[in-house]
């Protein structure tokens, strides 16, 4: 008896865990499993390409998901993956857009990582020069699209949608809000973006949008499936840099201008200390009810030193909600009081806090000079290398190095949220901020 198990293929993936399995859900309508055995199907999965934790789709209800990276951490995989796993249900209508088309047929199409290295044998696309598409056995077709010609996408419809180096587009919005409408069929149409960050206005207005999935990774996770050496030569020439933070770490760096410095962040990751003299947990409340992020940050105190111990920014909860939020953290990392910034909510805040169950004091602060104005000071003890970073804090640091940068965009809550912090902790309590017990 001939077995079913499709040949084994030439690896292109990273390796993971098992975990790689719910990106594709169709995977198990897919025709080639259909009468495996349990051990022919285990063979099938180990001739399967395995991803990284960071290119698998979280299983929310998101709609658009954003895959943040440095050069070759993946992301090209990531995305060619998830698409290709849309095809497998018949007759889908699918679209790709690049920065050119030329972008779109040598990296997303055809590249080592590009969709025509996905699926088992027998069952890869076919590119349709003419027509500018990719087709499937099963009739499903991708489009290619240039990002250079937004109204190309006005009059089709899809299912789904893979763009690619967003960050890399003449006109982001236009084409991506045009694409969005052309949304439109089936029962969930969705979106993934995969990009290399750069300090754009665009890129910060997409990641706060509501129902946006964001995941993000550098370079070094992917290291065992890039030339050797290639990391390390890159890391002795850019260590500590912008150029490090963004093409390497996949981070948001600052613009000119801006107040915090890639490399004093860089500089300011350490361990945390086995005791601290203070710890505070600092509020920015959204200004809205729903939507908008409530900026959480907890930080301590030891010496001369502030420690800046979690990102804790939660985003689309109801008041009630993220005061639930700030109370288990108190009561997890032992505050001795709560610095939340009351100018949006006045009292409301303290009473949300109390209620919630908040069981150490809490302290108002009331924001009367610009956000550069008040995060100067804090941007100096960085500076100075008196601020300590505990844990990896990549959207804190992204969100830091857009305070003060003059360039709009959402509002940087969990940087505010900081500010407070280390300045309650650090600096003496003269003229601003003011600081008084509710």
């Amino acid at each position: 008896m001939t077995s079913k198990t499709p040949p084994r293929r030439p690896y292109f993936g990273p390796n993971c865990s098992p975990a790689w399995i719910t990106t594709g859900p169709r995977w198990k309508e897919s025709g080639w499993r259909e009468g495996l055995s349990t051990a022919e199907t285990r063979d099938a999965i180990d001739a399967m390409p395995r991803l990284h934790d960071h290119q698998i789709a979280e299983e929310t209800d998101w709609s658009t998901w954003v895959l943040l990276g440095g050069r070759g951490s993946g992301k090209t995989f990531a995305g060619a993956w998830w698409l290709s796993e849309q095809a497998r249900t018949d007759g889908q209508v699918l679209a790709l857009v690049g920065p050119a088309l030329h972008d779109v047929r040598e990296v997303m199409i055809e590249g080592p990582s590009g969709l025509k290295a996905m699926g088992e044998t027998g069952y890869r696309p076919i590119w349709e020069a003419s027509r500018r598409r990719l087709r499937w056995p099963n009739d499903s077709v991708a489009y290619a699209y240039s990002a250079e010609d937004p109204d190309a996408l006005r009059g089709p419809q899809f299912h789904a949608a893979w763009v690619d180096e967003f960050c890399a587009w003449r006109n982001p919005e236009r084409t991506l809000s045009t694409l969005r409408f052309a949304l439109r069929r089936g029962t969930d149409p969705r979106l993934v973006i995969t990009t290399t960050p750069r300090p754009m206005v665009a890129l910060r207005r997409l990641l706060a949008e509501p129902g946006v999935e964001v995941s993000r990774a550098g370079t070094e996770v992917n290291a065992d499936n890039l030339a050797p050496g290639f990391l390390g030569h890159l890391r002795r020439l850019y260590a500590g840099t912008r150029l490090e933070a963004q093409e390497l770490e996949g981070q948001i760096v600052e613009t000119d201008g801006a107040l915090f410095r890639a490399e004093d962040l860089a500089r300011a990751r350490g361990a945390r200390p086995v005791e601290l003299d203070r710890v505070v947990v600092a509020v920015d409340p959204p200004a809205t009810a729903h939507g908008d992020a409530c900026g959480i940050v907890v930080a301590g105190r030891r010496d001369r030193t502030a420690y800046v111990l979690a990102d804790e920014t939660v985003r689309g909860l109801s008041p009630a909600a993220w005061a639930r939020v700030v109370a288990s953290i108190v009561e997890r990392e032992g505050a001795e009081a709560v610095i939340a910034e009351v100018n949006q909510g006045g009292d409301m805040v303290r009473t949300l806090l109390v209620q919630a169950g908040c069981a150490c004091p809490v302290r108002s602060v009331h924001a009367t000079r610009s956000k550069r104005a008040r995060a100067e000071p804090v941007a100096a003890l960085y500076e100075q290398g008196r601020v300590v970073h505990c844990a990896a804090l990549p959207a804190l640091e992204e969100d830091m190095m857009a305070l003060g940068s003059g360039e709009g965009g959402p509002s940087p809550d969990r940087a505010d949220a900081l500010v407070w912090a280390i300045t309650h902790l650090m600096l003496e309590p003269r003229g601003e901020p003011r600081l008084r017990s509710l």
